[in-house]
């Protein structure tokens, strides 16, 4: 195939449902409705949808709270040793989410069919209007998931050779629905990096040690802001100590090192 064949610009979104500031009707959870309407069971939809049993019970709890009623019910006991089935609530709440959600599907198509650049476009505006706490934003794909017994490590390649590296809770990995080759933010708060050179780094145990150039330090009356630049041009924001940046003499120009803990890392989906 010629490297000039652009195909068509599909377009993907979801819906949510949401009572006041709470989404529970998210796709994910629409999702394991239609499963457990399919399979009969909850372990089943989970499994189906690929999730665990205990997040499965999780989203049901949230959605039955939400929706003001139950959604689902459980049977216990018959030769299949019991089973679940969703209330007429239920049924009537998931047909007008797929049929809405159908009608979401075909508008973005035909956007992208219209604007083969919207899709770029879009993404990127999505990130800059994402809202957190957290000061430092990576961009990144996500590389390799390492399934633990209670925490997952989440590696994302953010360019240049460089990994961030994520500790989240196996649950968390499940709602986010991460899998290999997925886009996503990775955020650290500017109080959990520090800032080492290289006489400094190796005594360290973080996990994330990304190398840069110093491009500003702005002195306050406690602490300092230190902005490092890594090698794609992105930017990240430490807040530590005077003393730490005088022990260290810091100054723009200088390389250095951003280091901080895995488990200091948030993942969010784009």
């Amino acid at each position: 195939m010629s490297s000039s064949h652009n195909p068509n610009t599909e377009l993907t979104g979801s819906l949510s449902l949401r009572t006041g500031d709470h989404t529970w009707g998210s796709a994910r959870r629409m999702a394991l409705l239609a499963a457990i309407a399919e399979q009969g069971s909850i372990s089943a939809a989970a499994r189906h949808i690929g999730i665990s049993y205990k997040a499965a019970w999780d989203a049901i709890d949230i959605m039955n709270n939400m929706a003001g009623e139950p959604l689902v019910l459980r049977s216990t006991g018959g030769h299949r040793g019991g089973g679940a089935t969703l209330t007429p609530k239920a049924i009537e709440l998931l047909e007008l989410y797929q049929t809405y959600d159908r009608l979401h599907q075909r508008f973005m198509n035909r956007i992208g069919r219209l604007m083969p650049s919207v899709a770029t476009q879009m993404e990127l505006l999505q990130t800059m209007i994402m809202q957190t706490s957290a000061r430092n934003q990576l961009p990144g794909i996500v590389t390799t998931i390492k399934t633990g017994a209670v925490n997952d490590e989440i590696h994302v390649d953010i360019g240049q050779g460089q990994t961030v590296v994520a500790s989240i809770t196996r649950e968390s990995t499940e709602n986010l629905g991460l899998r290999e080759g997925q886009k996503v933010l990775a955020f650290m708060k500017a109080s959990s990096i520090m800032i080492g050179t290289g006489d400094t780094r190796n005594s360290l145990s973080a996990r994330n040690q990304l190398p840069g150039t110093i491009t500003d330090v702005i002195t306050g009356a406690v602490n300092a802001e230190v902005r490092l630049e890594l090698p794609q041009g992105l930017t990240l924001t430490a807040s530590i100590t005077l003393d730490s940046t005088q022990r260290l003499q810091l100054e723009a120009g200088q390389s250095a090192y951003a280091l901080f803990k895995a488990s200091s890392v948030m993942i969010a989906t784009l």
